[in-house]
């Protein structure tokens, strides 16, 4: 759970490197609920070994959205796969401010929110992986 800027910086360590679809991003606008559906790489369980690595099903919603913008990202074209690099968050007027989903290719979302009130949930079992993402310098 993120309440705070620090506290998502930590959640998007958890979320570094996940693959979600467009159509699985959903904004409930109503409910001022952002959600990503998404298959997140289990960092905590990598270690310096060479494999098999670990991916799981997760849920990453934030509570108490105003408005979501999207530049680069094909939200129409549900099969379109993102890569999901960093969740970051602007401060605003205390507590608000805007979080940055910031995807590889230079894609982003970004949702203006009343306060950080976020959440990540494994949605079950993991998976086994050969690949472990890599990140130039």
């Amino acid at each position: 759970m993120a309440l705070d800027g620090d506290d998502l910086a930590v959640l998007s360590s958890y979320v570094q490197d996940a693959v979600v679809k467009a159509g699985e991003i959903r904004w409930l606008k109503r409910e001022k609920r952002l959600i990503l559906a998404l298959n997140r790489f289990v960092w905590e369980a990598a270690d310096a070994g060479s494999g098999p690595f670990e991916r799981r099903r997760a849920a990453l919603h934030f509570d108490r959205v105003v408005s979501v913008q999207s530049k680069g990202v094909a939200l129409s074209n549900a099969d379109a796969v993102l890569e999901l690099l960093a969740v970051l968050f602007e401060p605003g007027e205390d507590p608000s401010g805007t979080v940055e989903f910031a995807f590889a290719g230079g894609a982003t979302l970004r949702a203006s929110v009343e306060c950080v009130e976020a959440q990540l949930t494994d949605l079950g079992a993991a998976w086994a992986t050969v690949a472990k993402p890599e990140h130039k310098a």
